[in-house]
């Protein structure tokens, strides 16, 4: 295990420009919905409390505060989803230093790692299974990919989606059990479409699971959460990824 941890760090290391570019303006009162205690953490809510299918969002290393998240669990929420965007930071987002640097990215990882955001959302949709949810969704972005890859690998969701995923191998990918979508860019050295490829063709050979794989031409790691709402050329296909997500709920989670 040492020395896969030491690789994680140097590719890290190698990537966290793109892995980070863009970092969200955080705000604590955006969105629609409310801030409440849900499966013990502090969750972004929205949507109907009354609807028996819901979402949760696992969100990148900025945490649950990016406005542009919040705003895509309206989306969700308005199609009919009860929609939880969880704190997994416990208040505790990445926030790169002053002088624009992420050498501090290493340490902050070791401290919230992938395995607990997987305990804690375990929680988090044992809380939705208990307030009556028949059928729950995850969609994971960068960070959160990781999470809701290992979600897939049960029975907890119906359905997951992973966007532009960080730390996800193919093996991941092989033990997939729930329908599962895709999205990858064309510029991105997380996962990049080599590797996107790969993870395509290993769901092949598992014809009982409904997936799809998509890479997005000309954007960047991070384009759907964190794209510059003036811009034009940047909005259209992160508009286009959230559709393709709220089409795979639609026909998944029910």
């Amino acid at each position: 295990m040492r020395p896969k941890r030491l690789l994680v760090l140097k590719d890290i290391r190698h990537v966290r420009p793109q892995c980070c570019s863009n970092p969200p303006t955080l705000n604590p009162t955006s969105g629609f919905g409310r801030v409440e205690k849900f499966g013990g953490l502090n969750s972004y809510l929205t949507g109907s409390p009354n609807s028996k299918l819901a979402v949760v969002l696992v969100c990148d290393i900025f945490g649950y505060e990016a406005p542009i998240l919040r705003k895509l669990a309206d989306k969700i929420a308005a199609a009919g989803f009860f929609a939880v965007v969880p704190d997994f930071f416990y208040a505790d987002p990445y926030v790169p230093a002053a002088d624009g640097s992420f050498d501090s990215l290493p340490a902050w990882l070791k401290v919230h790692g992938t395995e607990k955001g997987f305990e804690d959302v375990k929680v988090v949709i044992e809380a939705l299974q208990n307030k009556g949810v028949s059928a729950v969704g995850a969609v994971g972005f960068c960070w959160g990919a990781k999470v809701v890859v290992e979600l897939s690998k049960g029975d907890s969701v119906q359905a997951a989606v992973l966007a532009h995923p960080s730390f996800v191998t193919v093996d991941d990918i092989k033990a997939v059990k729930v329908p599962i979508s895709i999205l990858g860019a064309e510029i991105d050295r997380m996962s990049s479409p080599e590797v996107v490829n790969q993870f395509e063709e290993a769901l092949a050979y598992k014809k009982e699971i409904k997936s799809h794989v998509k890479i997005f031409p000309k954007v960047s790691h991070g384009w759907t959460v964190r794209y510059d709402a003036s811009n034009e050329e940047a909005v259209k296909p992160a508009e286009e990824a959230h559709k393709d997500m709220l089409e795979w709920f639609a026909n998944y989670v029910k």
